[in-house]
């Protein structure tokens, strides 16, 4: 498994020994050994029983009705983490086995798995091997790779893509990040952290809509702030594949339920007019998505329509305004802002303006819907209560307000006295 299918056919199914001029799989599994082989699957079915496929992490829900025994993950830090979520469970049932190969890109669910394995020597192999532990590249050919990093990237840029790929830093910077400074500042700050929901105002929900690709909802507040601008509170986040909008109101109205807060709009992108496949109208047409959203109780409103470059301007100037909680949101939610990346042209040697496409950029997208929707919200005004003096049970002094005062007072019928 690569990070994407169109990468794992280039790679692995179509790739040719150059020394041979032979694909590298028909090499490895010679057609003499071969029941069948379908290309358009990149399947293979042995004359022994067992198989071999290759697939991406964005498409692993091919691998439904499939008895996985083993999997190899290329470039873990780039792919999915969905895609071992939902395999893992069937590798158990067959006392099967995993590979993560990978360089690392940060601090994301490579780095928290390796961590992981390291607990548990028993049952996992975790190992870092850099170019000194492998040897396979003497140091005279990095200090030129690093020469030439730097003429590329420039002198940190270079030095920090050099402790990466030669030296597996998972500190090192992550390349064209769009908010990594933004990210690292909050929790430098201390705005990721414990910052569950606050009953006394609305929670909001911005989406990335998807059907097979994840569809990610964040859930955000709009709290009162400093000079009548608000602060966002991003209290959680939810992503799923494969599931219609129900399913996702569902899941809304059960973490409304739960927390007893009142429901704000849901912003969407302008694609929530696109078809709904599976709900039809008495015209027989595919409804739109919003009007399925309405007709399953949910709130929906859309976002001014706008460029990608627009949107992510947008959510660099309301980071600074927001306070993740982290254990609401969960690691994979914010490392996928921290991931969401620009392309890098090979050919030009520069960064494009074009945003890479990957597991991170369905997080990314849905935050830029959570940044258009709060230049729509009008900030909350804190309300002052008059304070009183009221005497406690041991004689000492509380200050209260006239609202608990009230409060506290004995009920007789339908009078308070």
């Amino acid at each position: 498994m690569l990070p994407e299918y169109n990468q794992a056919r280039k790679a692995i199914w179509t790739a040719v020994n150059p020394h041979t001029g032979k694909r590298r799989i028909d090499e490895a599994f010679p057609t003499e050994i071969r029941e069948n082989t379908n290309e358009q699957e990149m399947f293979i079915r042995f004359k022994n029983g067992s198989t071999w496929q290759v697939i991406g992490s964005d498409n692993y829900d091919r691998l439904v009705g499939s008895s996985v025994a083993g999997v190899t993950f290329s470039e873990w830090a780039l792919a999915n983490p969905n895609a071992w979520a939902y395999i893992a469970p069937i590798v158990a049932e067959n006392n099967g086995w995993a590979l993560f190969i990978t360089t690392p890109r940060g601090k994301n669910h490579a780095k928290s798995m390796y961590d992981m394995a390291r607990k548990y020597p028993l049952v996992w192999h975790a190992e870092i091997s850099t170019v000194d532990d492998s040897k396979a590249i003497s140091h005279e050919v990095v200090e030129a790779q690093r020469r030439e990093y730097h003429s590329i990237y420039g002198v940190e840029a270079g030095d920090a893509l050099i402790e990466q790929e030669f030296y597996c830093s998972f500190d090192a910077a992550i390349l064209g990040s769009y908010y990594g400074k933004e990210l690292s500042k909050a929790l430098q700050e201390g705005r990721i952290g414990k910052y569950p929901i606050d009953s006394n105002y609305p929670v909001y929900t911005a989406w990335d809509l998807g059907i097979r690709d994840s569809m990610v909802i964040w859930f955000f507040q709009i709290v009162p702030g400093d000079k009548g601008a608000g602060k966002v509170r991003v209290v959680g986040c939810y992503s799923a594949t494969n599931y219609g909008i129900n399913h996702y109101a569902e899941v809304i109205r059960a973490k409304a339920k739960d927390g007893k807060y009142e429901r704000g709009y849901d912003y969407l992108p302008h694609d929530a007019r696109q078809r709904e496949m599976g709900s039809w109208g008495e015209d027989g047409k595919a409804k739109q998505r919003i009007e399925v959203m309405k007709e399953c109780g949910l709130k929906p409103k859309l976002v001014t329509d706008h460029k990608v470059e627009d949107g992510i301007s947008a959510v660099r100037q309301v980071l600074w305004r927001c306070y993740f909680d982290e254990e609401g949101c969960g690691e994979q939610a914010l490392e996928g802002l921290k991931q969401y990346q620009t392309e890098w042209d090979d050919e030009k040697k520069i960064f494009s303006d074009r945003p890479l496409h990957n597991w991170a950029s369905h997080y990314a997208d849905g935050f830029r819907t959570l940044a258009m929707a709060y230049r729509e919200i009008v900030p909350p005004i804190p309300k002052p209560q008059d304070k009183m003096l009221s005497v406690n049970a041991g004689g000492g002094v509380n200050q209260v307000t006239l609202e608990d005062l009230f409060k506290n007072q004995p009920k007789r019928g339908n009078r308070r006295i």
